[in-house]
């Protein structure tokens, strides 16, 4: 299970125009899940995303999480994210899990995410959707379970 997660000053996601979910500080997370992942990879990934230290301290240092400063979350599936690139010109999806145990999962995921920490958006397993985000930093990383 892989996630990307960016530090942002503000993030949302629009399906047909409607806003269906919105932060303000805190991580865009985008959750890409492959063929073997499973509710236990979800949890570790889950736990790594809210204990990963990507906030600045008073000394200016990556020590804070998002949980420290009680930021939000936006979590946004991304199947893309498990593409084998390894050759060719065309992304291939074939490691990706298949999209009924990957919405599946999905939804574990956010169920998850919801019980331990108050501040989540989210945006709809599946759909068109417009992120739009204020990357602040910019500061990225690519998480794995």
């Amino acid at each position: 299970m892989l996630a990307l997660i960016q530090r942002v000053s503000s993030a949302s996601v629009q399906i047909n125009t409607e806003t269906v979910g919105q932060i303000g500080k805190g991580l865009l997370v985008f959750i890409g899940m492959e063929k073997g992942d499973g509710e236990n990879e979800a949890d570790k990934l889950l736990n790594k995303i809210m204990s990963y230290r990507v906030f600045s301290d008073k000394e200016d240092k990556m020590n804070l999480s998002v949980k420290d400063i009680e930021g939000g979350l936006l979590i946004v599936s991304q199947f893309t994210l498990a593409a084998d690139t390894n050759r060719g010109l065309r992304p291939s999806f074939s490691s990706a899990l298949p999209p009924q145990e990957a919405e599946a999962l999905y939804q574990y995921f956010l169920n998850q995410a919801q019980s331990q920490y108050g501040q989540i958006a989210c945006g709809k397993f599946g759909a068109d959707m417009q992120v739009s985000l204020v990357n602040d930093g910019p500061v990225t990383f690519l998480l794995n379970s």
